[in-house]
């Protein structure tokens, strides 16, 4: 059962291929991660799963999705981590962390606050971004950055990955999906920039590459990279509009992979509202699978994986080295342990849990 096989990168082995995918929990204070992320991250250590990845973790302040996200650019916050990734690795699991900055789509409401923009005197910040685009309507409108900003952005990611491994993370993810900074950087539908970080293919990734290359610089060798893409924004062609395609996604895992990316987290989307997405089982694996044959670089897949079985036929069958388990994850915490028993694999529980394992 291949699902359950080790799989290796650089000097770390994952126990199995299934893999807690970041999702944001917006339950910090100033970026200082609590209580709730030691269960919840914890508890899917103890689920089994081969690493676990913390949400999206705010590269600064002003990258913060909303007042909620967790961070890492103070000592404070490396402090808050270093329980909860002790925890993690104490239970075999591979402790990981997404770092991210949020662009145009910072300054927002918790989700179950309503999801919006920060209304104004409620402790909105000024959001920046690669052109003065709003996400949507009724949203703030973000500052383009200037050179000066853009090197601020490369200086944070750098000092977060610095971070990173003083709070006891082993690998870490650099968020370039969902329509955040990096991926509206990527896409010509938020990217209108006339200069040398604007136009050609190559000025689009060129933020992209400069933080791969800070971060991996200030990351050990011994350690992995993932880089975590919208393969797709789902526009082609309407009313004019090109946004990123998966084609150009083949092209930057290619580009990035001597840049020491060890592997691609390949989801679709979020870069703009109101856009038709064919949302079913496993809908994004295809990208994955293209990416992984084209670039020839390890992916991994996610998105409405659910099952054991449709996640064992992802590995193999070679669409994916790695799945991702999400919004499944967070039903089911035991998801990798469910899995085994289902399709017949071993896997060892914690000691305190083997009477009813």
């Amino acid at each position: 059962m291949e699902l359950f096989t080790p799989f290796a990168q650089r000097s770390l082995t994952l126990r199995n291929r299934i893999v807690v995918a970041p999702m944001c929990q917006y339950s910090a204070t100033d970026g200082v991660p609590a209580d709730w992320h030691l269960v919840h991250l914890g508890s899917r250590a103890v689920g089994g799963a081969a690493a676990v990845v913390a949400e999206a973790t705010a590269v600064s302040p002003e990258g913060r999705i909303s007042p909620g996200d967790t961070g890492l650019w103070n000592d404070a916050q490396v402090a808050a981590w270093q329980p909860i990734t002790a925890f993690i690795r104490s239970q075999g699991a591979i402790a990981g962390v997404q770092l991210a900055h949020a662009g145009r789509k910072a300054s927002a409401q918790r989700p179950w606050e309503g999801g919006g923009p920060l209304p104004a005197g409620h402790g909105e910040w000024t959001t920046v971004a690669p052109s003065a685009i709003p996400f949507d309507r009724n949203w703030h409108t973000p500052q383009a950055l200037d050179e000066a900003g853009l090197r601020k952005v490369v200086d944070d990611f750098r000092a977060a990955a610095k971070r990173a491994l003083a709070a006891g993370f082993q690998l870490i993810e650099v968020h370039a999906a969902h329509g955040y900074l990096l991926h509206q950087f990527l896409s010509p539908l938020s990217n209108h920039r006339t200069d040398a970080y604007g136009g050609s293919f190559e000025n689009r990734t060129r933020l992209v590459r400069a933080v791969l290359e800070a971060v991996r610089g200030a990351w050990p060798d011994t350690l992995p990279l993932w880089l975590r893409i919208s393969a797709t924004d789902w526009v082609s062609g309407e009313d004019g509009m090109h946004g990123w395609s998966v084609e150009e996604s083949v092209r930057l895992a290619r580009e990035v992979k001597p840049l020491g990316v060890d592997l691609i987290d390949v989801s679709s989307g979020g870069l703009v509202p109101h856009v038709k997405i064919p949302v079913g089982p496993g809908y994004q694996v295809p990208f994955a699978a293209r990416i992984r044959r084209e670039a020839g670089i390890a992916t991994g897949a996610v998105g409405l994986i659910t099952e054991s079985a449709q996640a064992a036929g992802i590995v193999e069958n070679g669409e994916a080295d790695l799945v991702l388990i999400a919004r499944e994850s967070l039903r089911d915490p035991y998801f990798p342990r469910r899995s085994a028993q289902e399709l017949g694999a071993s896997l060892v529980a914690p000691v305190q849990y083997q009477r009813a394992w």
